[in-house]
């Protein structure tokens, strides 16, 4: 059986059922012993739009709840949300924005974020996601490299001023009508909205959008969804790169609609499943993989708050009687150290997603045992993929859970390759690509980096070194390249040492990460400063605050009259590391 054979049997067709996807094996390559693995395709791919899927689960499940905000006290049907989401969509239209256009949004989680996530797609915009921690420089670079036309953020999160910090990038907003704003420093930008309700001069209020609406944008809606295509880009989510400025993944209807699917699919999700939502919605975990995975069955969605509270979470898993949660493993730590752990009634759990970051066994064991999450699954992927490549099924041996990522989603390929691209056998270790719909269209206005990220016919290179093994089940034994991941957030080296080299007195820098207990890992610096610097640690990381994101802001920082290098020049980044851990004294 030779590849072209093999693709013959990938042709995605029609529309696949609303059932929950069942229980499946993947298809090991018999080639050689080859490294390659291949998902079923019982059920054909999804040829459907967001808004599509969503009238769809409206008319199956409309009195059913769609979102629950126990803070709040809100609640709101399919019908209700559905109802909601076309009046924000037809002010949107009423304010100029079309199928194409690009728009930000730069809030915690919040009813208003679902709301645009769902109204955006309704008239074909392409929601830029941008991380709730960006600070001025990511800001401003996010907006100009998508060319957003309008951005709704909200006002303040934490330590971070939204609206002011827009203000400082586009202080023309205090002499602007809303939706006439011609900034400088945002030249593409015109229309900014604010989920605040009195969020100042220049900006529109969120509530008022829908009360922008005549009769004929509300006729227009269908007409438009009518002449949307699930291949049309959607979402923009940025991610940042090895050289340094972050790249915009560009995804589908098409290429979400069906990971979301093929996610909940493995937990064998119904209508009647309620899952907890505390993971970001500006990442794929929480908008594709929880929002539009709930979508696609009719499962309900629950937001403990705007951002993880370990009691905010268990709170609204036991009063809400959530059914799945999801999470990265320093959240399910938090949850299970909790003192409210053995004080609530966990008994609706059943099943959920820990991803981001290799889960401990004994974190495993108890969240099996305490949390009654029997049924908890392992994810793997990136946000490239739409995210998810591989998943455990529910009944796993707890081992494979904790020590592998699982098996092959649906409709997607994997082979493991040498550094000469040629498969290696199974058991053997190298890096990981994958192939089939999940592939996202490209980086937004960036076709030289698409073309390194995806090659050889489709095959997007990960980056991650894997190894698969005679049953389809995939391990992650390391990276390619020196990405840290710090509580499930992947931070870029190279991003920072950019960044740092803005600094007067930072002659040369390297960035790389160290082991930590909580976090998983930790980004630490060695800089070697210009000659008469007085410049030091709390230096550097007040250089970092308000200008880069908090977790990226290194944790360590060392000053060094040289750096290790190779004979060619090149930083010798483990030599920093193998020393670092010695000096913090830290177990590997």
């Amino acid at each position: 059986m030779n590849w072209e054979e093999i693709m013959s049997t990938v042709q995605d067709t029609g529309s696949a059922p609303r059932a929950a996807e069942q229980q499946f094996q993947p298809i090991i390559s018999p080639i050689n012993n080859q490294s390659y693995v291949a998902g079923e395709r019982t059920h054909a791919l999804r040829r459907e739009t967001i808004p599509q899927m969503l009238k769809e689960t409206v008319a199956r499940f409309g009195a059913r709840d769609a979102l629950v905000f126990p803070q709040q006290g809100l609640t709101l049907t399919y019908e209700e949300f559905d109802r909601q989401v076309d009046a924000l969509a037809a002010g949107l239209v009423a304010l100029g924005l079309s199928k194409g256009d690009r728009i930000g949004i730069w809030s915690p989680n919040n009813l208003e974020w679902i709301l645009t996530q769902y109204a955006t797609a309704r008239i074909g915009l392409i929601l830029v996601n941008i991380n709730p921690a960006y600070r001025l420089s990511e800001l401003e670079y996010a907006l100009n490299k998508s060319g957003c036309k309008a951005l709704i953020a909200a006002d303040k999160f934490k330590t971070s001023d939204y609206l002011k910090m827009i203000r400082t990038l586009a202080p023309e907003l205090e002499h602007s009508e809303p939706g006439q704003l011609n900034a400088a420093k945002l030249p593409a930008l015109q229309i900014v909205i604010g989920i605040h309700d009195s969020p100042g001069a220049g900006m529109y209020a969120f509530s008022d959008i829908a009360g922008l609406v005549g009769a004929g944008e509300l006729a227009e809606l269908d007409t438009i969804t009518g002449n949307l295509s699930p291949d049309d880009p959607i979402n923009i989510q940025f991610t940042s790169g090895t050289t340094g400025a972050p790249k915009g993944a560009t995804l589908t209807h098409y290429n979400i609609v069906n990971n979301a699917t093929h996610v909940v699919g493995r937990m064998n999700f119904t209508e009647a499943d309620r899952l907890c939502i505390p993971v970001p919605l500006y990442h794929c975990f929480g908008m594709v993989m929880g929002s539009l995975g709930c979508v696609s069955t009719g499962a309900a969605m629950v937001f403990p708050g705007e951002a993880f509270d370990p009691a905010e979470t268990l709170q609204a898993v036991a009063n809400a009687r959530c059914t799945a949660l999801y999470g990265v493993p320093t959240m399910f730590v938090a949850m299970v150290g909790h003192p409210l752990i053995s004080e609530l009634d966990f008994s609706s759990l059943r099943t959920g997603v820990m991803a981001g970051a290799p889960c401990p066994i004994e974190v495993m064991k108890k969240v099996i045992d305490h949390m009654h999450m029997s049924e908890v699954t392992i994810c793997y992927g990136m946000t490239e993929t739409s995210p998810v490549s591989f998943q455990s099924n529910v009944d796993d041996p707890l081992k494979k859970r904790v020590s592998t990522v699982g098996r092959i989603h649906p409709h997607v390929e994997v082979r493991i390759v040498d550094e000469n691209g040629a498969d290696v056998p199974v058991g053997a270790q190298g890096e990981l690509w994958t192939r089939g719909y999940s592939v996202m269209r490209g980086y937004w206005d960036d076709a030289e980096k698409t073309g390194e990220a995806i090659v050889d016919g489709g095959w997007m290179r990960t980056g991650d070194l894997a190894v698969l093994d005679e049953e389809g089940y995939c391990q992650i034994v390391g990276r390619l390249k020196d990405m840290i991941i710090r509580g499930g957030e992947n931070v870029y080296p190279r991003e920072i040492e950019e960044f740092l080299f803005t600094h007067p007195d930072i002659q040369e820098v390297q960035v790389f990460g160290v082991p930590d207990e909580k976090f998983g890992e930790e980004v630490c610096t060695w800089i070697v400063t210009r000659a008469g610097s007085a410049l030091d640690e709390e230096g550097v990381k007040d250089y970092c605050r308000d200008q880069i994101a908090h977790y990226k802001v290194p944790r360590h920082v060392r000053f060094v009259p040289e750096l290790p290098m190779t004979v060619t020049g090149k930083p010798q980044k483990f030599i920093m590391r193998d020393e670092m851990i010695k000096l913090l004294d830290i177990e590997k």
